[in-house]
């Protein structure tokens, strides 16, 4: 079974845990709109990819800390796309989840949804429950305070935010809670992953701040001009495409000089480059350097 399928596996079983005749129908259409068909998952797939390089011996340790890390991405996205922070009317090409059930039932989905990520990671600690307790504190952090996304999403409503900070926080902090859980998943020292995370995170936020202002909607599947439109802190922005470009692909070798050595290091850096790939094509550069020509 591949990584995909162990994600998609795990987080059927994740969403179909909380579901029950007796309990209210929209809500669990809601929150299977936010959960599937899902996109890149990219984040659980670094906790599989390194728990793997770090010798998993409890693949249901695992499984169950990259559902419930893209448990949490998927609530950070229906509580973004709200009215109140973006106001966004599609996301991943298909209605947000409020547009789709109404604000009150996003609201609801996006709790229940950080709700079940804990519940998930309980309920998959079972053969190794002396790594629970590291997982829940690493897991959290990427969606807390001080540095998580809660804390990310709080600088948009502050007058001023230090940009590397605001990035760090609203992506960074639960790629590092990917890679580190994918660690600790294994019985394995998270630190020398937190490198990973950070830096793949940061190129993510900063591919992100690109996409908005060259991507397709079409293609991209959720509006763009978001971040000029809201007036919201961008790499692109404050530096202009080119130099967002030239920092995207240095946070990029450097996500992947962080990969420690190991058996998996060939996989990650793999992995690495091709989401640089898919998230920030080669032809933008070309078009843009004709545009400028």
């Amino acid at each position: 079974m591949n990584a995909h399928q162990r994600i998609q596996r795990a987080l059927e079983a994740a969403v179909a845990r909380g579901e029950s005749p007796a309990a209210p129908p929209r809500l669990g259409r809601a929150i299977r709109h936010a959960v599937f068909p899902g996109g890149a998952r990219i984040r659980p797939q670094l906790c599989i990819a390194v728990s793997m390089a770090c010798g998993e011996d409890d693949a249901s340790l695992t499984d169950s800390a990259a559902a419930a890390i893209e448990l949490l991405h998927c609530a950070s996205l229906i509580h973004d796309d709200l009215p109140c922070f973006d106001d966004a009317a599609t996301r991943r090409g298909v209605p947000t989840v409020h547009v789709a059930f109404g604000e009150r039932l996003a609201v609801l989905a996006g709790d229940a949804l950080i709700v079940a990520a804990f519940e998930t990671l309980a309920a998959g600690a079972a053969r190794s429950p002396c790594r629970l307790a590291a997982l829940v504190g690493t897991i959290a952090s990427g969606v807390g305070r001080p540095f998580g996304i809660a804390a990310g999403q709080a600088w948009e409503c502050e007058p001023r935010c230090e940009l590397a900070e605001y990035h760090r926080a609203k992506t960074g902090a639960l790629f590092a809670a990917a890679t580190m859980a994918g660690a600790q998943a294994a019985g394995a020292d998270a630190t020398p992953w937190r490198a990973l995370g950070e830096s793949l995170g940061d190129a993510y936020q900063a591919a992100d701040d690109i996409r908005d202002v060259v991507a397709d909607p079409e293609v991209l599947g959720k509006p763009v001009g978001r971040d000029v439109a809201l007036d919201r802190p961008s790499i692109a922005r404050s530096y202009g495409l080119h130099e967002a470009i030239r920092q995207f692909d240095r946070l990029v070798a450097d996500a992947s000089a962080a990969i420690p050595e190991c058996p998996g290091a060939p996989y990650l850096r793999a992995l690495v480059k091709s989401e640089a790939t898919r998230l920030v094509p080669a032809s933008w550069c070309t078009d843009m350097d004709r545009i400028a020509a």
